[in-house]
């Protein structure tokens, strides 16, 4: 079989083939972006955080009547009610440890700045989040501390909410110790978490995400700070870590306790996501990327559509083809071509189209990534991605091209008569 004459039977359908081709070159590009976009979104959900994600659930409730002012007396007393809470949890026969904290990893309540080498230094080094708590949190959250020191309950102080934070000490995970210092010499260096203030590092954790799942937050993720302080305010957070196995009864025992140590408070326990309630990390990781879950499905719903579309597409302008060429394969088949010679005809004819619809596609599909990349801070796509989607759609042609072309292959010599 030559090129010639196929070449020339396209050229009698100059409208069907470009059609088709414009058709192929869209979804490859399309696809190609959707696919990456939901192998980034992927990426993001599957995110380790760095604490022990199995047995956590986090409290936030609210005291009715408790002090809001400023002042040493108040903030003391604020202190002393979440010391109490605290160790109520910690009693309970289901529950390994708990601590008061600012913040979880995925919670989307954030507090973060910038990190400097030099006191009052104009632009941060890095930018990091801040985890306010006790000696008890590397414990309590099941975080790893592969350098250095945890703190020492001598070495907490706490303060007000509102208050000025200017910690002695700090403990960074790697990600932001090896940004901060690339020679990996961490341990004992001073780091400006306050902008005049210094802070020395005594310890390195493995990792913990920051509480933001949000794409502002995808360049520094992992950058976060241990701060020994608690915070101390009309509301608090517990984070509590469940035993193994006993996760749901710490966490329907855990408000009854609270209540029943001081009923002035505000826990809602209730299924829907907000501000105040009791929820484990599994459901705070749901929540933080149902966005992205969405956007995933989403994108593939449009994936399958497009290549649905694209093979109908094929499917359809073969066979109208087939119909109109009835009596020409009538007379190949009288001059001696065989069924395979019909068959291998036509998908030679459907891959010189899908070959064409593929390179513009892959222009196209790079184009459009650069396009995303300036208007919407996206990650460059990987070539690899257009290769695959390459093969993909003319695997695509050739599969959708294979029944309308053994439908020609069945015609019969005799169909060169049938007009005569």
């Amino acid at each position: 079989m030559t090129l010639p004459p196929i070449l020339a039977a396209l050229k009698k359908h100059k409208a069907g083939v470009t059609l088709i081709t414009l058709q192929i070159a869209l979804t490859l590009a399309i696809v190609c972006n959707a696919v990456f976009i939901i192998g980034q979104r992927i990426d993001r959900i599957d995110r380790p955080s760095g604490i022990d994600e199995n047995n956590l659930f986090l409290i936030t409730q609210s005291w009715v009547g408790a002090p809001n002012g400023d002042d040493a007396a108040s903030i003391d007393k604020l202190d002393a009610m979440q010391q109490t809470d605290v160790a109520t949890l910690r009693n309970l026969p289901d529950v390994q440890s708990a601590i008061a904290i600012n913040t979880l990893p995925l919670l989307n309540s954030t507090w973060s700045g910038g990190i400097g080498l030099k006191p009052n230094q104009q632009n941060s080094t890095a930018q990091a989040a801040y985890y306010f708590g006790t000696d008890q949190m590397i414990p309590a959250l099941g975080l790893k501390l592969i350098a250095g020191r945890n703190f020492t309950p001598a070495e907490v102080n706490h303060m007000g909410f509102r208050g000025h934070n200017r910690p002695p000490i700090v403990i960074v995970t790697k990600a932001l110790a090896d940004k901060l210092f690339p020679k990996g010499d961490a341990l004992g260096k001073t780091i400006y978490v306050d902008r005049d203030t210094p802070s020395t590092i005594i310890g390195v954790i493995a990792r913990m995400q920051v509480p933001s799942p949000d794409t502002w937050a995808n360049s520094w993720f992992l950058n976060s700070v241990l701060i020994p302080t608690r915070l101390d305010s009309g509301f608090a957070r517990y984070a509590v870590r469940a035993k193994p196995g006993r996760l749901d009864a710490a966490m329907r025992e855990a408000p009854k306790a609270l209540y029943a140590s001081n009923p002035m408070r505000v826990i809602e326990t209730g299924a829907e996501f907000d501000d105040s309630s009791v929820h484990s990390f599994a459901e705070i990781r749901r929540y933080a990327y149902r966005a992205d879950r969405g956007m995933a499905i989403l994108m593939g719903v449009i994936c399958v559509i497009l290549l649905c579309v694209t093979g109908a597409g094929i499917v359809g302008l073969t066979s109208f083809w087939v119909g109109q060429r009835r009596k020409q394969i009538g007379i190949r088949r009288a001059l001696g071509a065989t069924r395979t010679d019909i068959l291998r005809y036509f998908q030679t004819e459907n891959l010189i189209i899908a070959g064409a619809g593929v390179v513009l596609g892959a222009i196209l599909a790079v184009g459009l990534n650069l396009w995303m990349m300036k208007q919407f801070q996206m990650d460059r796509m990987s070539m690899a991605y257009v290769l695959v989607g390459v093969v993909a759609l003319l695997v695509l042609g050739q599969g959708a091209v294979f029944a309308p072309a053994r439908r020609a292959s069945m015609v019969s010599p005799v169909e060169a008569t049938r007009s005569v």
